[in-house]
């Protein structure tokens, strides 16, 4: 193998000019990425975020999702008070798919002698429910999650979207935000347990795990975890290092009862099975979960699940 002579000025021009080359080039794509993340969609995300009452985030995959967790609500489930960052989360997150126009999927948390005045309300805007279903066991008071998808001018959208908020008693104000609040979970721990980093919010340490395979709409448009098409494991702790487990698994049909078996094995309760879309390709189901026990000897149940699924790597 030939070795470089580093005592030759050329030469050693020529290695520092292939650095600077190099620097150049990832300064450049680290700016140029930057620069299109925030430049990928024409569309007025501000002008969104203010028919709805409410600012988003703009989010991987130039998603703009807004999240409105209902803090308003107190819910127990099998004697744990619900946290909004465990299982009360509303959203809604949006997606350009033309000069115009936009993709809008979500999950509104409302009470019973809510969503069917809000569902009435969206399909009258034209947003139309893909799933309505339960994410807790034995909760009181009884709520309910109706999945919404909608498409079109994204401020009629959001206009459509608050009109049916206004008939729920959904805060716009709480942020639902990240918190450094030391939750008394090893949580070091846990993420090495389950292969993923998570994040405190709301006194809940949450993760959200994407598909390793692309996810479609049946137009095209692609749907990423920000979009909900995303693995959700929750911990909330209840003491002494156990805590409740919610969230749901996002699965292909025939990864659905490995995880089943997988949860069960572990202690882990089912609560439900459904889609939250309608033409997604592949086609998607989704399982809610429930426990309430050691928090490290759920996460071995929820990574033994985890491992039966096409999910994205940490």
């Amino acid at each position: 193998m030939r070795t470089l002579n580093r005592s030759n000025p050329f030469a050693a021009s020529l290695i520092a000019g292939a650095v600077l080359a190099v620097m150049s080039l990832s300064a450049c794509g680290g700016s140029s990425a930057a620069a299109q993340d925030e430049e990928a969609s024409s569309l007025d995300w501000d002008a969104v975020g203010e028919a709805i009452g409410k600012e988003g985030e703009r989010m991987e995959g130039d998603v703009y999702r807004i999240n409105m967790p209902r803090s308003d609500l107190s819910v127990t489930s099998q004697g744990v008070d619900i946290k909004p960052g465990l299982a009360l989360g509303s959203y809604a997150a949006f997606k350009q798919t033309g000069e115009n126009e936009a993709l809008v999927m979500g999950d509104l948390v409302l009470t019973e002698d809510e969503y069917n005045p809000v569902i009435d309300r969206l399909q009258e805007g034209g947003i139309e429910q893909t799933a309505i279903h339960k994410h807790l066991l034995d909760e009181s008071p009884a709520v309910w999650w109706t999945h919404i998808h909608g498409q079109g001018d994204p401020v009629e959208l959001a206009q459509t979207i608050r009109a049916a908020l206004d008939l729920s008693g959904t805060p716009l104000s709480e942020s639902g935000g990240g918190s450094s609040e030391d939750l008394g979970l090893d949580t070091w721990q846990l993420d090495d347990i389950i292969g993923h980093t998570g994040k405190t919010e709301g006194g809940v340490y949450k993760y959200s795990i994407g598909r390793a395979e692309e996810v479609t709409t049946g137009d095209g448009t692609s749907l990423n975890a920000p979009m909900g098409v995303a693995t959700a494991i929750n911990f909330q702790p209840t003491g002494e290092g156990r805590a409740a487990i919610n969230g749901d698994f996002v699965m292909t049909a025939e990864e659905v009862n490995p995880v089943i078996r997988a949860l069960r094995q572990n202690g882990i309760e089912v609560v439900s099975l459904h889609n939250h879309g309608l033409d997604e390709e592949p086609r998607l189901f989704y399982m809610h979960f429930w426990a309430n026990d050691d928090a490290q000897a759920l996460a071995q149940g929820l990574r033994a699940a985890l491992d039966q699924t096409n999910s994205a790597t940490g």
